[in-house]
């Protein structure tokens, strides 16, 4: 079955972003696409207002795939992104 996950992470760049992904097993198949045996992750970035004067950059994910696959890599490459900053 098919799954489909919609995460936002602040305070990470895209650059990480697809690091981690393809530290994950995916492959960098467009600038804003990886993908993996039975996954693929699409993202894009804007900045969002925290406060009166600071700003983050909340990078949202589109993770499509394998249900039983989905779960964990979400779940790992969310463990990632807490560690760089949100």
């Amino acid at each position: 079955m098919v799954a489909r996950v919609s995460r936002s992470f602040r305070g990470i760049s895209e650059r990480l972003v697809v690091r981690y992904l393809t530290n994950l097993g995916g492959e960098q198949v467009a600038e804003d696409t990886v993908e993996g045996e039975d996954w693929s992750a699409t993202f894009s970035s804007e900045k969002v207002d925290v406060g009166p004067s600071l700003q983050l950059t909340e990078i949202t994910i589109a993770f499509e795939g394998d249900e039983d696959t989905l779960d964990p890599l979400v779940e790992k490459f969310a463990q990632k992104a807490m560690r760089a900053g949100g």
